[in-house]
């Protein structure tokens, strides 16, 4: 009887999620410029490898539900997903909260609209590639998470972490000042998240694992479509598990560089040894994710230092091509009298029963977050990401803000931002996670 009674048992414990996998692929099919680096002065000139639009779909035993979507991208702008994520509640009935669109930041991915779109001197024609570009993957996005949720069965849930091994702090202290370079010293994170998804017999149907370091193996002299370490990383996981699906989450990496780099050969190398890590700790002691699926999405505003008209009619005299852009996006503001004062930012969570929170945070978000989030909501599994939701900018730490460089001050003029934020930066977004914590039941 007792074992009767464990046959019984043990698929009801297994049966806490239903989890779905999508892809689509998302590769430019004519010349376009590629995104990332304003050195570059022409379009693409072909294809190293695919670049892709993943999902996860997780759907808990009361039928909740949310949607991870992984782009090989330097980053999805506010209207796009908006956009998509209107699209995917009129089809699918899934809020806001339950829909994460997370970007890799490759730097040999398409330019999307709306985002550095300032960063290069484009033609009509390579103007309206990019748009067309765009509109597509709008449509594709929304395709995709509908392709994982159709495909949603019983599943298995686990996690486990490694450790990787090439991420450096690119924030050289300098006698002039904070410069992109290497510094050792640094902080970084090297944590490897993994989520292992299977079948209830036990097989493996992919894994969603993440990584904090900017995805910049290579530089401006390469013009093919790729997706740098993170699209070599997928690459291998699937050749090596064939019929597998990997999903790579950017982390909050913005300050950290692949080292070395510079060549595809390293891409390739970075991306093979993720990929083993993410095997090795496959391989290993992993814990049991169980449900109930929590989520909640808030909005926030990020203020800006103040600024005059007369601050961007003298930058707009600079010699300077970008500062004449972002002086001339400024001025315009002025005129409509609407100058920018602030920029939304999204902050979002993401709870599985009480063993595992993800914290989707917008924006090229420094590695100072995850620590300090980390720190303050221990106990529990915790993966915090950037780049998801929309890419509008650095994301400094008060710390990195009062150190300056370029994260602080420089890439706010690709960004086509009046920048630099104010000190209470690091307050504002961290009230916002504490919100959104609580609203999923997490905490400190």
């Amino acid at each position: 009887m007792k074992l009767l009674w464990l046959l019984f048992a043990l698929p009801l414990v297994a049966a806490d999620f239903k989890a779905g996998f999508g892809r689509i692929n998302i590769t430019p099919t004519q010349p376009i410029y590629l995104s990332g680096y304003a050195a570059r002065k022409k379009p693409s000139e072909g294809v190293l490898q695919k670049i892709w639009a993943k999902a996860l779909a997780i759907e808990d035993a009361k039928g909740n539900r949310a949607v991870i979507v992984t782009t090989d991208l330097i980053g999805l702008p506010r209207p796009v997903a908006d956009q998509v994520g209107a699209e995917v509640e009129k089809r699918y009935r899934l809020r806001r909260s339950q829909l994460v669109l997370n970007s890799s930041h490759t730097h040999s991915g398409p330019v999307v609209h709306g985002n550095l779109t300032s960063m290069f001197e484009l033609t009509p024609d390579q103007r309206r590639a990019i748009t067309d570009y765009t509109q597509a993957l709008a449509t594709q996005l929304a395709d995709v998470v509908g392709a994982a949720l159709g495909d949603l069965q019983p599943a298995r849930l686990d996690i486990g972490h490694g450790t990787g091994s090439f991420a450096i702090n690119r924030r050289q202290v300098t006698a002039s000042g904070v410069k992109l370079g290497l510094n050792p010293a640094g902080p970084v994170n090297q944590d490897v998240p993994v989520i292992r998804v299977s079948s209830l017999n036990g097989q493996l149907r992919g894994a969603l694992f993440g990584y904090a370091c900017h995805n910049t193996t290579l530089g401006a002299d390469l013009f093919n479509v790729n997706g740098d370490y993170a699209g070599f990383a997928q690459a291998a996981f699937e050749t090596a598990h064939p019929n597998s699906t990997a999903m790579f989450l950017m982390l909050t990496g913005a300050d950290a560089n692949p080292n070395p780099r510079g060549t595809v050969a390293l891409a390739e190398q970075h991306g093979n040894s993720l990929a083993k890590e993410v095997d090795r700790v496959l391989g290993g002691k992993l814990e049991a994710l169980s449900g109930p699926l929590r989520s909640a999405f808030q909005m926030t505003e990020l203020a800006f230092v103040p600024h005059t008209r007369e601050t961007f009619e003298t930058e707009s005299k600079d010699p300077n091509w970008f500062k004449q852009q972002r002086a001339a996006t400024m001025l315009a503001a002025y005129d409509r009298r609407s100058p920018v004062r602030s920029v939304a930012y999204p902050v979002q969570g993401i709870r599985l029963g009480k063993s595992l929170t993800l914290v989707a945070l917008g924006g090229e978000v420094v590695v100072d977050y995850a620590l300090r989030i980390q720190k303050e909501y221990p106990g529990e599994h915790l993966i915090v990401a950037g780049y998801s939701n929309d890419v509008m900018c650095y994301i400094p730490s008060l710390r990195v803000l009062k150190e300056g460089g370029y994260e602080a001050n420089e890439s706010m003029i690709y960004y086509g931002q009046p920048g630099p934020f104010a000190e209470d930066v690091e307050d504002r977004l961290m009230k916002s996670v504490s919100s959104v914590m609580t609203r999923i039941g997490r905490k400190r």
